[in-house]
């Protein structure tokens, strides 16, 4: 390796991949996810990074982000985030700009671990060997069967938590509720995720039915834009029952403004929205100087490393679609072993290798 390798090129290619099922949850409903893949080289290597977003931050990356970065310094990761985010100040922060320069940043991080022969785990610096995860999926276009089946199957497989999708209709929330805890017993915790698809007194009815089934978290119960409306429900929801909100945050000034109005007991956020493994650790910073918890949002094999070396994450999102869609293109993807997720030290960087030729029929 020279002694400052500079960044050769940098591909940029999207898939859209079916569901296995029709979903949908409080407010959304898909059959179909895309994935922007980002292949960063320098030396002899090659960093993968990627996002779940439209194609439109893929077209992004190439027009604006590309040209920035080639014959950049491959080890100056700080330089090349500050650049990204300097370059797209006309374009506006939020949305396909973060979700690009985070795909890119997870990339070049991945790179120079493997510039330098090591796992990211080993390059960031651990303080745990592995970490927790949740099962996530439930959608609300599950029938009960299924949505006991999948949900007593991460039980079965030793999570200590599983989460399901609610907000279609309040009525039906309640039933699914109850057939969820049946189905995974007393000894796993049960979270909700309403996607904000509750108004506030809705959300505040809601969480005193769910406490009779045990919830311990309730996602979104309203917007994550409305602040004051998480805060009320935070303040009035049963003990016992924490409120999350943040995997709709882009930058800093978003997530500094939802601690700042108390507005969460656990703060998520997501590494392929929020600016990569370098906005990731800015977020976990915060989280630390108010001594609260961070949650990783989806993407489970992206996020595992860097959740290894944050002290406030409590555990990272197993979420059904993402952990399908890694599976599937990712060799070397991660699979949850006695609920968590252990990044093998012995492989280099993110420990994943793009397979390029499965990941073909997807091609858009």
């Amino acid at each position: 390796m020279s002694r400052d390798p500079e960044i050769k090129r940098i591909e940029v290619s999207a898939y859209k991949i079916p569901t296995d099922f029709p979903e949908s949850d409080g407010t959304l409903e898909w059959m179909d996810t895309t994935i922007v893949v980002v292949e960063a080289y320098a030396g002899s290597k090659c960093g993968i990074g990627y996002t779940f977003a439209d194609t439109a931050t893929g077209q992004l990356i190439k027009d604006k982000l590309v040209p920035l970065l080639v014959g950049a310094d491959a080890m100056a990761l700080p330089a090349s985030w500050l650049g990204m985010v300097r370059s797209i100040r006309n374009l506006g922060r939020p949305g396909i700009a973060s979700m690009a320069i985070s795909a890119v940043d997870v990339a070049l991080w991945d790179l120079k671990a493997r510039l330098l022969d090591v796992s990211l785990l080993g390059l960031l610096g651990k303080i745990r060997d592995h970490v927790p995860v949740y099962g996530s999926g439930g959608f609300t276009s599950y029938s009960l069967e299924q949505l006991q089946n999948q949900l007593s199957g991460w039980a079965a497989a030793g999570m200590r938590w599983v989460k399901m999708k609610i907000g279609r209709d309040p009525a039906a929330d309640l039933e699914r509720v109850g057939a969820a805890r049946s189905a995974i017993g007393p000894g796993v915790e049960l979270f909700v995720d309403a996607n904000g698809a509750y108004d506030r007194k809705q959300a505040l009815l809601q969480a005193e039915r769910f406490a009779a089934h045990r919830v311990s978290w309730f996602e979104e119960p309203v917007s994550s834009d409305d602040l004051e409306g998480l805060r009320l429900i935070r303040d009035r929801a049963p003990a016992g029952m924490n409120i999350a909100a943040g995997e709709y945050g882009y930058d800093l000034v978003y997530f500094r403004r939802m601690l700042e109005a108390g507005a969460v007991d656990v703060l998520q956020a997501d590494a392929t929205r929020c600016g990569g493994i370098s906005g990731f650790m800015m977020v976990a910073a915060l989280c630390q100087a108010r001594s609260m918890l961070l949650s990783a949002h989806t993407a489970p094999s992206l996020h595992a490393h860097v959740c290894c070396v944050l002290a406030p994450v409590c555990h990272v999102e197993y979420f059904h679609d993402h952990t399908r869609i890694e599976q599937m293109f990712f060799d070397g993807a991660l699979t949850a072993q006695d609920g968590a997720l252990a990044p093998d030290p012995s492989r280099l960087g993110l420990g994943i290798e793009f397979k390029r030729a499965d990941a073909q029929r997807y091609a858009l």
